[in-house]
């Protein structure tokens, strides 16, 4: 077993992962609800989330190269102390007595929709290059949990006080988050790898780099690709869920944030679990399994109307997602290597980001016409695909052994 938990760099960084997450969980908590609460803030808060899901589109294969090109823990600093900024700037507006507009929700949940975008894929590249690959499936489990207690923290605090307090007192909160995570980057000793670089080419060519590494392995690429669908099955219900409580189940704001809560136990059990399973069976089993959960969890949330029920569900989604993604994250590090890891990390995510699009378009348009609970049959459907798709090129994989063979095979 490797030293990971006696590292003082795993330390700093699972600290201020926590406190970034909690910051700006409050906000994407608060501000969905404040949306959803004006009249037809239901469609209003879709239409926000698809331009904004547009603009993460156009912008991800940037980001990919941004991280692969420059220093990341440079590229955690900047999107720390800009949170900080922003937050600060609109907590002092609301101290200062100004009534907080449309475009204000607009701005808050728009930058951490952005910050989202940034953090998540450099934060991944950061860690494989500055740990051993010995620490990918600890680090995974730990970084999984971690961002689940977050999840309950900032579910209980938006729960508890939104209804309490004013939002710029929370907003100034979230702000001290982003600081203190600032601060606790900043003192993590990092020195660039060295990248080779061979010739001058077109910035095109390098921002397609994870599209034509990722082409020359087709087998891997789906298999990451349909392994992707869970996390985007998460992405979408941000936005069903609200609308599904607020509409269908006649919830308030403290079960919307007890949710958030529920949806954090199920993820952190996935973080302790899912890297010991791995180790046991590997990482492609436990991905496996673990979408089949989420599949059936989305699938059955369809048939019921009870709260309590959902909230279990929720539990087995938030396992499916969380241990699919922790075994998912420690198979990418393995086979994929660091200089192109941020392109080809943003090559998925820019797939799932065109997916998002086009599925949020289609559950704006339901929750127009007060059908917003097709939404769970469509992502019922496509889960079972993508585990079909799983299960099928796994047993694949085992024919021939190892993902190594298989993904050099796999076009002949």
């Amino acid at each position: 077993m490797v030293n990971l938990y006696k590292d003082p760099r795993f330390h700093s960084i699972l600290a201020a992962n926590i406190l970034s997450s909690i910051g700006s969980g409050i906000t994407m908590t608060a501000v969905p609800w404040l949306l959803i609460s004006k009249v037809e803030g239901g469609t209003l808060f879709g239409y926000i989330t698809i331009v904004m899901t547009v603009i993460n589109f156009l912008t991800t294969p940037i980001i990919g190269h941004v991280i692969d090109q420059y220093p990341r823990k440079n590229i955690l600093l900047l999107g720390e102390i800009l949170g900080f900024f922003l937050l600060l700037f609109f907590a002092l507006e609301g101290i200062m007595g100004v009534n907080y507009e449309l475009w204000h929700y607009i701005v808050l949940y728009g930058s951490a929709s952005f910050y989202y975008n940034l953090f998540y894929p450099a934060i991944f590249a950061f860690n494989q290059e500055i740990f051993e690959p010995a620490a990918y499936r600890p680090l995974s489990g730990a970084m999984e949990i971690q961002g689940q207690l977050s999840s309950v923290i900032s579910g209980a605090l938006a729960a508890a006080l939104l209804s309490r307090i004013d939002l710029h007192w929370l907003l100034l909160f979230d702000a001290a988050t982003y600081l203190s995570a600032f601060l606790l980057f900043y003192k993590i000793p990092y020195h660039q790898q060295k990248r080779q670089v061979t010739q001058k080419v077109l910035f095109w060519i390098k921002v397609t780099e994870g599209y034509r590494y990722m082409h020359k392995r087709p087998a891997l690429f789906l298999f990451l690709t349909a392994s992707f669908m869970p996390f985007i099955g998460v992405m979408v219900t941000n936005y069903v869920n609200p609308v599904y409580l607020k509409n269908i189940l006649h919830a308030d704001v403290a079960v919307y944030g007890m949710q958030g809560m529920v949806y954090g136990i199920g993820a952190a059990a996935a973080g302790v679990i899912i890297p010991i399973l791995a180790l046991k069976k590997g990482n492609e089993f436990s991905i496996l399994i673990s979408v089949f959960v989420y599949a059936a969890g989305i699938s059955v949330v369809i048939f019921t109307k009870s709260i309590s029920v959902f909230y279990l569900l929720t539990i087995l989604m938030a396992y499916g997602n969380a241990g699919t993604r922790v075994a998912r994250n420690a198979f990418m590090m393995e086979n994929v290597p660091n200089e192109v890891m941020g392109r080809t990390d943003s090559l998925f995510r820019l797939i799932g980001l065109g997916i998002r699009i086009l599925l949020l378009s289609v559950f704006t348009e339901l929750s127009i016409q007060n059908n917003i609970t097709y939404s769970f049959y469509i992502l019922s459907a496509l889960l079972i695909t993508c585990f079909l798709i799983i299960f099928i090129l796994n047993r694949k994989a085992k024919v021939h052994k190892n993902w190594v063979i298989f993904k050099n095979t796999a076009s002949h």
